[in-house]
């Protein structure tokens, strides 16, 4: 008994500092935020309260929910974009010869070293009309100028392939990994059956990375939700609002527009929007057994 108390005390001494971490820096700024989501507040004036006026002024906000609308675009169009790409690329490396596996490899994971600020300013020079590379290889070829971030039918998909750049080596990684943690000798015997290329990834890889799927998906569903620094350094939400996003919106409301409860109570309904999704996933995903 004495063993098994020390052991305990142990484990949540280890575990205590992230405990202290999430509680000042995660669980106080929530609880925080529903408190000031229920007073009039510009942060600079005293709190007024005002109960419940918010959330029934965001209930009638179109451009609030038209933001939303805009972020469930986004994420449709990313998520699985990022999935099926990142699932292909750790399907090819783990396939690919053992001396450029390295090369490969961190070739794959450059772009997530850069900062997200950066990187989307390259990607600006990169899509600018004038003087962009992608539009002096378009004019090579015949293809006409493209506006891409000036173009509202053009700079949401625009700011997907950015985002898509810089996060896909990391989630190869995360799948390539599990992909090695698979027995050889469940594709031995699929050999010996007959069972191979196509029909050995369907009916052996793909089920056996069932968890790690569930573990992107979720994951990458939260941060598509809560995009933010590209579309702001590339975009601010522009052009005619076409990549107003919630969580720039939030930021607009907060820190142009000083209605901090306001954007309080925006957030929280966001945070309820990503938990209901999150726990809708992991309902649809998961395990009956």
């Amino acid at each position: 008994m004495n063993f098994k108390r020390k052991e305990t005390l142990t484990a949540y001494g280890f575990l205590l500092p992230n405990l202290l971490g999430l509680t000042v820096f995660v669980f106080v700024p929530m609880v925080y935020a529903f408190y000031v989501s229920l007073h009039d507040w510009n942060a600079l004036s005293p709190k007024v309260f005002i109960g419940f006026d918010n959330y029934k002024k965001l209930a009638e906000d179109k451009d609030w929910w038209q933001s939303v609308y805009r972020t469930f675009i986004f994420t449709i169009i990313y998520v699985p974009l990022l999935v099926g790409s990142s699932l292909f690329f750790a399907v090819v490396m783990n396939n690919i010869k053992k001396k450029f596996e390295g090369l490969a490899r961190t070739l794959f994971l450059l772009p997530f070293a850069i900062t997200s600020v950066i990187s989307a300013v390259i990607w600006m020079f990169l899509y600018d009309p004038r003087n962009g590379f992608i539009n002096q290889f378009f004019d090579l070829i015949g293809i006409p100028t493209q506006q891409f971030l000036g173009s509202t039918s053009q700079a949401m998909i625009s700011i997907i392939i950015v985002i898509l750049w810089i996060n896909l080596g990391y989630n190869m990684m995360i799948f390539l990994a599990a992909i090695k943690e698979i027995p050889t000798d469940y594709y031995e015997a699929a050999q010996i059956d007959g069972a191979t290329g196509w029909r050995a990834f369907w009916n052996i890889t793909l089920p056996l990375l069932r968890p790690t799927t569930i573990f992107i998906l979720i994951v990458t569903t939260i941060g598509s939700f809560q995009v933010f620094d590209q579309i702001m350094v590339m975009t601010k939400g522009g052009p005619a609002n076409s990549t107003m996003v919630s969580v720039l919106y939030i930021y607009k409301q907060a820190f142009e527009f000083l209605n901090m409860g306001y954007a309080s109570a925006l957030a929280v309904v966001l945070f309820l929007i990503i938990f209901v999704l999150s726990l809708t996933q992991l309902r649809m995903y998961s395990d009956k057994d």
